[in-house]
């Protein structure tokens, strides 16, 4: 167990062992090297992940120098894991990784993994879930491969916001139906697929880009160790996608980043902010990107600018 016990991924994982009596190495705090030593030490089956643990051992050759070969599946949850990434992880160390998706107002599942699932679903709704997908905007239920707003109904939502009714009715409707903020969209055999946060979403001139799209595509360059995309305001566009990168190779160059996206994505999808290179991209402790932070400091360097 190297997710915090505060988190309701962690939280719930820790109880889910305890009930069947699963022995836990619970970690005071993650470490890669020290995950990866308990793991050889103590013959781990199986652990709960974030994307960046596993992004992380997919790129660094740390990972060779241990025996693994107790693991058997491993789960990730809390952000979109990167397309390419868990079939990348499951051939190089011969385990299955499984994603879900839940979040802490319905407690915390909502899908699940099942046998041969799309490595890039979180699977299928859990039992006795209802779950619709509807436009962001004007609300109408949309059909088959159609992206919009995950909404959820079912016994394990909450019954609100405590002595918060404003943001329970922001949150839940009149029908009883959660609305999750995250976009996505569900195939014609009942797979569920996260693409990102309603919040998070760019708009340039009227179309949408999903942040998560472009970070999933830079993390596949061989020289990129890690990303975050933003949003940056634009007089003509309205916003336009940036990025913040962190290099795994000092040759890499903006210009070599461009070219790669180049073929990958439509246009409206350049990214036509620019790309700083950082050291690390800051995020909570259960892996998610801290976008405010990263707009944050876009804010502050072009204040600066202003200045100059």
């Amino acid at each position: 167990m190297v997710l915090p016990m505060f988190h309701i991924y962690g939280a719930t994982g820790t109880i889910f062992c305890l009930i069947q009596g699963i022995k836990i190495i619970i970690e005071s705090r993650f470490d890669m090297v020290s995950m990866l030593q308990k793991i050889e030490k103590y013959k781990v089956t199986s652990f709960s992940a974030v994307p960046p643990i596993l992004v992380a051992m997919d790129k660094m050759p740390l990972a060779d120098h241990f025996d693994l070969s107790s693991l058997g599946e491993v789960g990730c949850g809390a952000a979109p894991l990167p397309d390419g990434v868990a079939e990348s992880v499951a051939k190089k160390y011969n385990f299955t990784i499984g994603q879900g998706w839940g979040l802490t107002e319905a407690v915390p599942a909502t899908s699940t993994f099942t046998p041969n699932f799309p490595t890039k679903s979180v699977g299928i709704v859990v039992p006795n879930t209802l779950l619709k997908v509807i436009h962001p905007e004007t609300g109408k239920e949309l059909g088959v491969n159609e992206d919009g707003e995950l909404c959820l109904k079912g016994p394990q939502v909450m019954k609100g916001y405590y002595k918060n009714q404003k943001a329970t009715d922001n949150c839940i409707d009149r029908e009883g139906w959660l609305h999750t903020g995250d976009i996505g969209h569900y195939d014609d055999r009942g797979f569920v697929y996260v693409i990102d946060r309603i919040k998070e979403l760019i708009k340039y001139k009227g179309f949408q880009v999903a942040p998560a799209e472009l970070e999933e595509l830079l993390l596949r360059h061989p020289m990129v160790g890690d990303v975050g995309v933003i949003g940056v305001p634009d007089s003509e566009a309205g916003e336009v996608p940036k990025a913040y990168v962190v290099k795994k190779d000092e040759a890499l160059t903006e210009q070599a980043i461009h070219d790669f996206l180049k073929d990958k994505v439509s246009k409206y999808k350049y990214i036509r902010g620019g790309i700083t290179f950082i050291d690390a991209i800051p995020k909570t402790v259960s892996g998610k990107i801290l976008r405010k932070d990263l707009r944050e400091m876009d804010k502050q360097r072009r204040t600066t600018e202003s200045k100059m």
